[in-house]
């Protein structure tokens, strides 16, 4: 087998998938499944997780989002080849997730990884109580070493699967848990100028801009098994890179795609212009109306501006009404609004919590909250 040349360029690349703390890399039918049989590409699998140990091994977590639970459940299902209904959309789906998996999980484990499976549709990264609850419970699966496993909702999500696709769902998941990193693996090694088929057709290994012509470059869906195609991909990329993500599509077809990736083989990037935590923060302190407003003592001002999480026991005051996940400004005792921030707690639950130390909570609100009125990551602190 040739070795690939490394340029520059290259170098950068393979330098934004092996340095990423966080990536996210989703994965489509087209791979998953045999076109032919419908069957579970098994072969093909074993060495993507395999890939994914690697990253793991090496310190990085690691999301996968998945496709392919309606191709594995139409097969099961006996289901005439062609579009399908809706109904029969989400039957296979509930059919094919099982299967899709116990397959997971089987190979996982035996490189000594849990899997987790989580299913999600757009709203639960769009509706920001719903976004909040899935960001804590995949960061806490990272934290215990595990590897989700992401899908659509397919059995009710009636709108994703007419006009969804797995690869913005992996974008916003990107956004959602701040990854460094979004890979989109499919049948394809890039963005080109035309069709690859056509003459002429240029590779772009790098996109910095994403600009009405890099979008007009775009293709439809080639697959009956797919619902993606290069227009959602470049869509995915708007969503990755305007979060602080880099974002590459390659072509997952050969064994090891990951693995290929970091030794130079040919994708294209999506560039971000900031980090994660510098966009998530711009969107904070510029992006959200303000619905309350909490004013905190001395001692919890200072600690803000050391890098903590704000705690009930420094807010003295609640103002407004806010549910968990609402935006808040934070104020000190002369009145200036020194933070703003997205509250883990609505406005009835602050009034209760506040000047209380956070081993209280469960005897105020009977049930064990989160110890931080608002998280560090979710809070800007002004100049």
């Amino acid at each position: 087998m040739n070795t690939p040349v490394i340029t520059s360029a290259d170098a950068l690349g393979i330098a934004r998938l092996t340095g990423a703390e966080r990536v996210v890399v989703k994965i489509g039918s087209a791979l998953l499944t045999d076109s032919e049989t419908g069957k579970l590409n098994r072969p093909w699998l074993q060495a993507f997780v395999e890939d994914i140990a690697t990253m793991r091994a090496r310190g990085q977590d690691v999301l996968i989002v998945s496709s392919g639970a309606i191709s594995l459940g139409r097969r099961a299902l006996k289901l005439a080849p062609g579009k399908l209904k809706l109904e029969e959309s989400q039957a296979a789906a509930a059919v094919g997730q099982i299967s899709l998996a116990h397959a997971f999980q089987e190979i996982l484990s035996a490189y000594g990884r849990n899997c987790a499976q989580i299913l999600l549709t757009l709203d639960d990264t769009e509706e920001r109580r719903r976004y909040l609850n899935a960001r804590s419970t995949l960061n806490t699966l990272l934290k215990f070493g595990a590897v989700p496993v992401i899908n659509e909702n397919d059995t009710v999500a009636t709108s994703e699967i007419r006009y969804g696709d797995n690869d913005r769902l992996a974008a916003r998941v990107a956004s959602m848990i701040s990854a460094d990193c979004l890979v989109l693996l499919s049948d394809i090694d890039g963005l080109y100028t035309a069709p690859p088929s056509q003459a002429g057709a240029t590779h772009l290994p790098e996109v910095a801009e994403i600009t009405a012509e890099i979008e007009a470059m775009a293709g439809d869906a080639a697959s009956e098994f797919s619902r993606g195609g290069m227009k959602t991909k470049v869509a995915a990329a708007k969503i990755a890179v305007e979060s602080g993500c880099h974002m590459a599509i390659g072509n997952g077809r050969t064994m090891h795609p990951l693995r290929a990736l970091e030794e130079g083989a040919r994708c294209t990037w999506f560039l971000a212009a900031n980090s994660p935590v510098a966009a998530r923060k711009r969107w904070i302190s510029g992006g959200l109306k303000t619905l309350g407003t909490l004013t905190i003592d001395d001692g919890a001002a200072r600690a803000l501006t050391q890098g903590k999480s704000l705690l009930p026991a420094g807010v003295t005051s609640v103002e407004g009404r806010f549910d968990r996940g609402d935006a808040v400004s934070v104020r000190d005792t002369q009145g200036r609004e020194i933070a703003r921030g997205l509250i883990t707690y609505s406005s009835d639950d602050a009034q209760r919590l506040k000047g209380h130390n956070s081993s209280e909570i469960e005897a105020l609100l009977g049930f064990s909250g989160r110890a931080e009125m608002i998280h560090r990551d979710d809070l800007v602190v002004k100049n």
